[in-house]
């Protein structure tokens, strides 16, 4: 995965959140503090999970936009915010969204990326415990 997608600090390991709103509220207001996305984009992510839930197994979503909201995207980049007292998503317990914020089509590689790195269970299981930025920004980049 590109190494500038992930600024070390929009990696938050020490998160809560009371549901699955909220935890993507954070997730938004990440990208948000490091530049990458307007104020606007946190909304859109919301209403992604409207409409399809991100959540992809192993106790990861990965929360994003919706297509209209591409003009709201400044750079790519992803965010990594860990709740390691877990958020329930839907039924399911979540520990690490992954939050991602991509211009024109840049979300599939980066999802593609994620996806290789989530299906391997060691490197998902290190990220779900990371407790150290270094230890997540090595597993990504």
């Amino acid at each position: 995965m590109r190494d500038d997608l992930l600024d070390p600090r929009a990696v938050l390991l020490h998160e809560s959140a009371p549901d699955r709103d909220a935890a993507i509220r954070r997730c938004g207001r990440a990208l948000v503090e490091v530049g990458a996305v307007a104020e606007p984009y946190v909304e859109a992510m919301l209403e992604r999970e409207r409409s399809i839930s991100t959540y992809v197994g192993e106790g990861v979503a990965i929360p994003h936009g919706t297509n209209a909201s591409k003009g709201d995207v400044l750079r790519d980049a992803i965010c990594v915010v860990r709740f390691p007292g877990g958020v329930d998503w839907d039924g399911e317990p979540v520990t690490l969204c992954v939050g991602i914020a991509a211009k024109d089509d840049g979300h599939v590689p980066l999802l593609a990326a994620l996806a290789e790195i989530l299906l391997d269970p060691d490197r998902a299981r290190a990220l779900r415990e990371a407790t150290e930025v270094s230890q997540v920004m090595k597993e990504l980049t």
